[in-house]
């Protein structure tokens, strides 16, 4: 920070581009913005980036099965999955193209995943294979279903290696990323030049012509603090809480194993890391607070029993409670599912400004995609 942009009095330091929050989304926007030739700065209010929504997910890479046909969710997560491919082989970042079973255990649920498999079609998801009981065993004899669907493109990737390159790509391309700079509050529209003004809480000021609300669940608490934004435009924010358990010892899979979609999430599914250890979760609590993050062992019996509706031989006591996290979502209990909300100047009418809310699942698989809609959005 420069010297003088601690002294309120003093003039604001005028840059071009602030991206506020450094998880994989803001990330993935200030990078977009820096290789597009944008000075961009990118404020994290923590001492690390990605310790918010990007620290605590599945890390899997989604296909683009599951979303509304013509929803950002479906196009950015079917573009950003490619592009997530390609750009980690580029890079060498570990991932993986595990694939994962859709498994459907009644009948009632064979015509959910026939659905399902209709859903994924009309967003250009066409890689899906229908299996039966017994091909499905073939591919992984512990499991028991009715019937499945094979998805190759879904994978699983280290997300702090991704971020760490995107870090990279910024500062490259000459952008800053600041840690423990969180944001006080933005004025609209501040000066002759039309800049927005972004106070930090240690007094720093910064002019940018552009500014991009990424905080993740604080997103809509920041947008509040946006003085000159209309506060129709904030949505209220929803908590759901995801609680994930991991196994203790090896797993008898090599595919991601998820049950038929729920309403609020896809079920307690089964996924493994890079080294092969597996977890289960996450389940749907809805919480008053963005921040709670302890888990419950007591909800492992809930665990084992929707566990074992497709693993059957999972052993008594393998389950150890792991960490949670919390979607950050802009519709409420029994609500459908939001689309992806992202909020630039033909939506409230202020040049140069851009909110990002409800960036839940599929984040991280459409991370590169947003980037580049966020970029083209604020060129409209």
């Amino acid at each position: 920070m420069p010297d003088n942009a601690t002294d309120t009095n003093a003039s604001p330091e005028p840059v071009d581009a602030v991206v506020i929050g450094a998880g994989v989304v803001g990330l993935a926007v200030a990078r977009s913005l820096a290789l597009a030739g944008r000075a961009v700065w990118v404020l994290e209010a923590e001492g690390a980036i990605g310790t918010g929504v990007s620290a605590r997910n599945s890390e899997v890479i989604h296909a683009g099965i599951y979303y509304a046909a013509g929803s950002l969710k479906a196009r950015l997560c079917v573009q950003g999955r490619q592009q997530l491919y390609a750009y980690c082989a580029e890079r060498g970042i570990a991932h993986q193209r595990c694939g994962k079973l859709i498994v459907a255990g009644t009948p009632a649920q064979v015509e959910l995943l026939r659905t399902t498999q209709a859903k994924a079609q009309a967003n250009g998801v066409d890689d899906l294979q229908w299996l039966s009981r017994a091909q499905a065993q073939a591919l992984e004899p512990a499991l028991e279903c009715q019937a499945a669907l094979l998805s190759p493109s879904t994978g699983i990737v280290d997300s702090h290696a991704l971020m760490l390159s995107l870090q990279a790509d910024i500062e490259n391309a000459g952008g800053q990323v600041v840690l423990n700079a969180p944001v006080d509050s933005v004025s609209l529209t501040q000066g002759a030049d039309g800049r927005h003004w972004v106070r930090t809480q240690d007094g720093t000021c910064l002019a940018a012509h552009t500014v991009v609300n990424a905080a993740g669940l604080s997103a809509p608490t920041l947008a509040r603090r946006i003085k000159g934004l209309a506060a129709d435009k904030v949505p209220t924010p929803f908590y759901a809480k995801g609680s994930y358990f991991s196994l203790a010892g090896c797993a008898p899979f090599s595919h991601l194993v998820y049950p038929v979609p729920e309403a609020a999430g896809l079920g307690v599914h089964l996924t493994l890391d890079l080294g092969g250890q597996a977890k289960f979760g996450p389940d749907v609590e809805w919480v008053d607070a963005p921040d709670a993050f302890t888990v419950d062992p007591a909800r492992a019996e809930r665990f084992y029993a929707a566990v074992r509706q497709y693993w059957p031989g999972l052993p008594d006591g393998a389950l150890q409670a792991a960490y949670a996290g919390i979607r950050p979502k802009i519709s409420g209990p029994g609500a459908p599912a939001a689309d992806f909300c992202v909020q630039g100047p033909s939506d409230h009418g202020v040049a140069g400004l851009v909110n990002l809310f409800g960036i839940e699942s599929p984040g991280l698989t459409s991370a590169l995609a947003l980037g580049d809609y966020v970029a083209q959005r604020l060129e409209a």
